[in-house]
């Protein structure tokens, strides 16, 4: 699994283009009328939608491997191609766990419990794709 990625480099050249020269604009705009120090408050907004994209796009980096076998469920997660985490559970002793709240409609984590050690996987999807995996990993986990 991996996270969604719905905006290409591209795209995001694109957008950081135009916000820049609609900070910038209006930065000149607001110098000429005497209120200098805005200037810089528009460059700071600018910089901090940059570095929240960038955030946002090291955070893609993330992979994660779901094996089931006759014996056990192995999960693996990458950062940037090198493994992080391997966490190993027993099959016949697996509890799936996905954190719902049925009267406000809302869910949470997706956990796999076993002999008391608890992991938390598939985070970076959304809801509904979380409860899709929680069901179709349940359907595999009985298959045999």
């Amino acid at each position: 699994m991996t996270p969604n990625r719905s905006l290409s480099p591209k795209g995001f050249a694109i957008i950081m283009s135009c916000v820049g020269l609609v900070s910038f604009v209006a930065g000149v705009m607001f110098v000429s009328m005497g209120a200098w120090p805005v200037f810089g408050f528009f460059g700071l907004d600018v910089a901090l939608l940059y570095w929240a994209f960038k955030r946002n796009y090291a955070d893609g980096n993330i992979r994660e491997f779901i094996e089931l076998n006759q014996h056990e469920l192995i999960v693996q997660r990458y950062v940037k191609n090198e493994k992080v985490q391997e966490h190993k559970f027993l099959r016949n002793w697996v509890t799936l766990d996905l954190a719902e709240d049925k009267v406000r409609e809302l869910i949470g984590a997706l956990t796999i419990q076993c002999h008391g050690q608890t992991t938390e996987i598939a985070r970076f999807l959304g809801p509904d794709e979380r409860k899709e995996f929680f069901h179709a990993l349940r359907r595999a986990m009985a298959i045999s």
